[in-house]
């Protein structure tokens, strides 16, 4: 059984549990399309009814990735985003709000080139709690898990409907904070998940890691949401945010408010999935 660690991670969903709902997971692309647009979102997202936050890094091969995202990604490199921006950003929300989880998100080439230990130490002093390598195995990880204990950071992995049994064990081994379940096989943004599907295999993960289980990828609607938030401990959704992100920067600008918007709305969903079953 993986032990769970005690940090904001645990925390949140702890008091999830105590209100007997499922949270919401927003994820966001660091410097996207702008440092100042995306830290705007950044610090509105808790606000609007965000109760976990993923923000990722960008990296020019975003191989996990559906096209609302690599453009994403391809935004913020243009727009100067590193991995040391990231943490700055983390840094500079973490001044107001000492209490939301924030996981990182992305690929291995930035933090090797960064240095395993200096980026744990790092992103821990930024106020990181966990972190999420798409492309790193857990055959691969042992130097990545190793700094990221010493600092305190979860390292979360993810699962997908092909991950047999035997798999599952060793995925889960060394991941702490949750389980990030991978609803649809495929990239990102592309097909929608089934939460009838989604129940018994969050239930599998249940009882292979005991630690909660964030359901993601083909979730975009609040009714999508609501369906998956009353099988899940969480709901991750991303695609859906960053296309908003990107049909604003290229019409008028309002990138924040509309994406703020749109995350009240799948928060309201999330929250009320459970008392309310009329919301399909």
């Amino acid at each position: 059984m993986t032990r769970m660690r005690q940090n904001r991670i645990t925390s949140r969903f702890e008091a999830l549990k105590t209100e007997g709902r499922a949270g919401l997971i927003t994820y966001v692309m660091a410097g996207d399309p702008d440092v100042e647009t995306a830290f705007e979102i950044l610090k509105g997202l808790p606000a609007a009814g965000a109760d976990l936050i993923e923000l990722g890094f960008p990296f020019s091969d975003p191989m996990a990735e559906g096209p609302p995202i690599q453009r994403a990604a391809l935004r913020a490199l243009k727009a100067g985003m590193t991995l040391r921006g990231t943490l700055d950003l983390v840094r500079r929300f973490r001044v107001n709000d000492q209490t939301t989880p924030i996981i990182l998100m992305g690929y291995t080439n930035p933090v090797l080139s960064y240095g395993f230990g200096p980026f744990a130490a790092d992103a821990a002093a930024a106020g990181v709690d966990g972190l999420i390598i798409v492309d790193s195995p857990p055959e691969e990880a042992a130097e990545l898990s190793d700094a990221l204990d010493v600092a305190g950071i979860s390292l979360i992995r993810l699962t997908a409907p092909t991950t047999d049994d035997k798999r599952l064990e060793t995925v889960v081994k060394r991941t702490s904070g949750f389980v990030y379940y991978v609803s649809v096989a495929g990239v990102t943004g592309v097909k929608e998940a089934d939460a009838a599907t989604v129940a018994p295999a969050v239930a599998r993960v249940r009882k292979a890691s005991n630690l909660p289980v964030a359901v993601g990828f083909g979730i975009k609607t609040p009714e999508r949401a609501a369906a998956v938030a009353r099988v899940a401990d969480a709901v991750v959704v991303g695609s859906a945010l960053v296309e908003e992100i990107a049909s604003a920067a290229a019409t008028d600008g309002l990138a924040a408010p509309k994406v703020l918007a749109s995350v009240a709305a799948l928060a309201q969903a999330v929250r009320m999935a459970r008392l309310d079953v009329s919301v399909t």
